[in-house]
């Protein structure tokens, strides 16, 4: 956290919930800005490959299936990339990160709420892949999530729940963050350059070390990944 999809995975993770309420607030404000800053390469566990998708016909039309919570009810902002993120918290919901983050200020300025644009939970407080949009998305408010100005304005930021110096996210999390990916970057024409990881603008570890950001920039973004 900051201030200001040739075969589908066969992976499987146990669903089970916590009670969000449970989260100490002091492991909320930990979040991913004071993750150590580390080496791309630290960690000796083996680098998670997105599916071979070159057996399916590049459609945007495929992207019908896309959850209607996904789409915003305000007129779309001008949006130039997709900021990931971990939370570094064991579990978490876009409800306790909302509470957590209504108490933070900048510049002396009381924060709107929980400052990503989308959660995607692990099975630890929100079902493990599941996509939450936040008032931001919905309302096509600017972020607080980058650290800098111009991403937190027109970059979307996406929030995965785990701490992902520790263990990498669940295939379920992965899956979905690579159907929202597609969706973003089809319906509002960001480049696969602009899908950053929040350590490509912050000196910080997020989205942790286990994280395949590499593998997610050089997936072929063009392809469907709704027949897989």
């Amino acid at each position: 956290m900051t201030h200001s999809a040739p075969k589908r995975s066969a992976w499987c993770q146990p669903l089970w919930t916590v009670a969000a309420a449970g989260l100490t607030l002091a492991a909320l404000v930990a979040g991913c800005l004071n993750s150590p800053r580390v080496p791309d390469h630290a960690g000796t566990r083996s680098v998670w490959q997105p599916p071979n998708t070159s057996h399916t016909q590049s459609t945007p039309a495929a992207l019908h299936t896309v959850p209607r919570a996904w789409l915003p009810a305000k007129p779309p902002r001008r949006w130039n990339s997709i900021v990931l993120h971990h939370t570094a918290t064991e579990a978490g919901s876009v409800a306790s990160i909302h509470a957590n983050h209504l108490g933070r200020k900048t510049n002396g300025q009381p924060w709107l709420g929980i400052g990503y644009h989308f959660v995607i939970g692990n099975g630890k407080g929100m079902p493990d892949g599941s996509v939450q949009p936040t008032f931001r998305w919905r309302d096509q408010l600017h972020g607080a999530h980058a650290g800098e100005q111009a991403h937190n304005q027109h970059g979307i930021g996406i929030a995965l729940i785990g701490n992902f110096q520790n263990q990498p996210p669940t295939t379920k999390q992965l899956d979905s963050l690579q159907r929202l990916i597609q969706y973003l970057k089809t319906t509002h024409s960001i480049p696969t350059n602009q899908i950053l990881g929040h350590r490509d603008i912050k000196a910080t570890a997020c989205p942790g070390k286990l994280f395949p950001l590499a593998a997610l920039k050089k997936r072929n973004w063009s392809q469907n990944l709704n027949s897989e």
